[in-house]
């Protein structure tokens, strides 16, 4: 594992709730970021403690989470070390309960 997948791991398993992103939560720099930042406050989410990391800061993290998680766009949420999606899917998710379920642990 290279030195870069290897910090990407590290984050991923090491924080609860992690979202790789372009910008961060008080300013997101892409309309997908904003989007996966907006449905993570609908469910509750505080980003304050949300862990985000700003691709735009580091080209290798930028390339080397597309292929950690072999998923080819920014942002990437992962909960609890499991890469959940992108903003699509975050929002097919909150639409049908499911994102709220899973970081909530209560039904929709």
């Amino acid at each position: 594992m290279s030195d870069t997948q290897q910090r990407i791991d590290d984050l991923v398993k090491s924080n609860d709730l992690v979202l790789f992103m372009k910008g961060n939560a008080s300013f997101p720099m892409c309309g997908f970021s904003g989007r996966a930042i907006q449905i993570l406050k609908a469910v509750g989410v505080d980003t304050r403690t949300l862990k985000t990391v700003n691709v735009l800061d580091d080209a290798e993290v930028r390339q080397g989470i597309k292929e950690y998680s072999n998923w080819p766009t920014i942002p990437q949420l992962y909960v609890k070390g499991e890469f959940v999606g992108g903003s699509d899917i975050l929002m097919e998710m909150y639409e049908s309960g499911e994102l709220q379920q899973m970081l909530n642990g209560s039904p929709a």
